[in-house]
């Protein structure tokens, strides 16, 4: 087990700028372009955010200022983060998937004086908006490209900020180090927003101490070191994917990749083949999708055999490698060579030697089956307001629907409710502008999560969030998440609402997984044109009350669905039904079809 390290008292500007002296060559970031992995060494990685850095300061950024990035994950990204960083500003990260009015608002209550933008498309955003963001300066597009009859004295290049701020540390030199210098711990590095699943998005204020901590907590809980190499592709907005992208690296000069898209996540972990991988939940649900999918496809012996390795192989996929007897050694081994080695080439994790779950609950099953496997795979627990992981396993001790321990430093105890508290140095400043809601998630120096959890042979276990436990007409305490996961343990279901409160039994809306239900409408030949009418067709509706018979067989009576309602169109960001990080936004599910929900009843 890692010793928690104890990590120089620096700022992450300040922690790149000493990577860059002390390993100027060594690869810190790669980014593939046309097919071809792209280096950029610790040396240009700092040189590259000081000279953009500076150049936003040529184009008149104001001292603390804040400065928003909408994006998906690219080197660009992490350069302006620092860049932003060194001339002592602070970043705002919005999600690229967001709607023009997500953005504007974000951007309004944040304050920002500039704006990094991806391309057109994100730009057009925040131009739809720009009457009402005041306060913005000026656009920085990264990829310009379609932007030639865009108003000029708005726009500035990527490449261009960094010309301007080579030419404007000629003009002032030593001003990068000086404000590197000046550099505190407890000042603010980064807003974090929240996803608003019940209202609007919160600016969570993350310091460089905070930041620091978080990097401390990763480097003892996850052993990161210098080899540790890493795929970002979930949205750098977000904390999760800053822990591994943004915060740890500087401090341990650990790797960062980036791929071509979010679309060619697959193809790109197969080509980096990462030593450690972060997936949120529905990552893991496509994945194992994905391998179901092949499974059917093989057919006949082929899908009885791999069928055959999964069964032999559950009873000891908790257990780790050296606890196993030899038989089971043996039977991993074969089972390995015959199905499992292809399979895991194919998700691209064969040589992973870490891989985490976080951000949302996920079902055991899940879980079991791609420890099963092969996959070393943890749960971590964590949230914005905690500056990411305050909770994660070790591989030695792995505890069945837990989330493992408290990282070291940290104090926790169990509240009123069972709701869990924290207290410790990743525990963030507070939020933006809103000084009641800050108030009323910290007091008397503790963390209120809002999660509801209990404790399991040395480790905590999620049961729920405090406000989503439901109280049935009968009385009966229950946890939704516990059971829509149970239910999305299906490949066939993508997404399941449970309806309970105040009602005398529990109803669910179902998405149906398009991908596998398809493949399976396929094998089946059954007619389909669309999402609608093959969520329509009676054998689908056969199909998904199979699995969630199968779901209630594990369930407490209580908790079992008695009747469900297919949804006939997928859940969408843009029609308000899931956030940016596709959590349900219950209450907006719950009146739009609250016709459906009361034919349920």
């Amino acid at each position: 087990m890692p010793a928690t390290p104890d990590l120089p008292p620096l700022t992450l500007p300040q922690m790149l700028r000493r990577q860059a002296a002390d390993h100027p060559e060594r690869v810190a970031l790669r980014q593939k372009d046309f097919g071809i992995w792209n280096p950029v060494t610790w040396r240009g990685y700092y040189d590259r955010a000081r000279r953009f850095g500076l150049g936003l300061r040529a184009l008149g950024l104001s001292d603390r200022a804040h400065v928003g990035i909408l994006s998906e994950n690219r080197e660009e990204w992490v350069i302006a983060q620092l860049g932003i960083g060194i001339v002592d500003a602070i970043t705002v990260g919005v999600y690229p998937t967001s709607p023009a009015n997500e953005v504007a608002y974000v951007l309004g209550h944040a304050e920002v004086e500039l704006v990094v933008c991806e391309d057109q498309e994100q730009t057009d955003k925040v131009l739809d908006s720009l009457d009402a963001l005041t306060r913005v300066k000026r656009i920085i597009v990264i990829d310009p490209k379609g932007l030639r009859h865009y108003p000029k004295d708005r726009i500035v290049t990527f490449d261009e900020v960094e010309a301007m701020g080579a030419a404007f540390e000629a003009g002032h030199p030593g001003l990068a180090d000086r404000l590197i210098d000046k550099q505190r711990l407890e000042d603010v590095a980064l807003m974090v927003y929240t996803s608003g699943s019940t209202g609007k998005p919160k600016g969570a204020m993350i310091t460089w101490a905070n930041i620091r901590a978080q990097a401390a907590a990763l480097i003892e809980r996850l052993g990161l070191g210098p080899g540790t190499t890493h795929l970002s592709y979930l949205p750098l907005c977000h904390v999760a994917e800053q822990m591994l992208t943004a915060f740890a690296p500087p401090y341990v000069g650990s790797q960062v990749n980036f791929g071509e898209s979010i679309r060619t996540v697959q193809e790109d972990l197969r080509e980096v083949a990462p030593s450690i991988f972060l997936g949120v939940p529905r990552i893991w649900e496509k994945l194992h999708s994905a391998i179901y999918i092949k499974t059917i496809e093989a057919g006949g012996l082929r899908r009885w055999l791999c069928e055959r390795a999964v069964a032999a192989c559950e009873p000891f996929a908790e257990k780790p490698p050296a606890a196993r007897t030899l038989g089971e050694r043996l039977t991993f081994a074969l089972c390995y060579l015959l199905v499992f080695r292809a399979w895991l080439n194919f998700i691209g994790l064969r040589r992973t030697g870490l891989a985490m779950t976080g951000a949302a609950p996920i079902s055991p099953k899940i879980v079991h089956f791609f420890r099963t496997i092969g996959v070393p795979l943890v749960e971590v627990y964590g949230l914005t307001e905690t500056s990411g992981m305050v909770t994660g396993q070790r591989l030695g001790h792995l505890v069945v629907g837990a989330v493992g321990e408290i990282i070291d430093g940290t104090d926790y105890r169990i509240g009123e409710g069972g709701e869990l508290c924290v207290k410790g140095p990743t525990v963030f400043a507070g939020y933006y502008k809103n000084d009641d809601a800050t108030r009323g998630s910290i007091r008397d120096g503790w963390l209120h999560t809002g999660d509801v959890v209990e404790e399991v042979d040395g480790q905590l276990r999620v049961v729920d969030r405090l406000k989503d436990i439901m109280i049935t007409a009968g009385g009966k305490n229950l946890s939704p998440s516990e059971i829509e996961n149970t239910v999305k343990s299906s490949p066939f279901v993508k997404e399941c609402i449970v309806i309970a409160e105040g009602r005398k039994y529990v109803s669910a809306l179902i998405q149906i997984d398009l991908e596998t239900v398809g493949k399976w409408a396929e094998e089946k030949r059954i007619p389909y044109t669309n999402f609608r009418s093959l969520a329509e067709n009676e054998r689908v509706r056969d199909l998904i009350q199979a699995e969630i018979d199968a779901a209630n067989r594990t369930l407490a009576q209580v908790a079992q669905i008695r009747r469900f309602h297919l949804l006939t169109k997928e859940l969408d960001h843009d029609d308000d039904e899931v956030t940016a990080t596709m959590k349900v936004r219950r209450a907006n599910i719950q009146a739009k079809y609250a016709a459906e929900i009361a034919g349920l009843y």
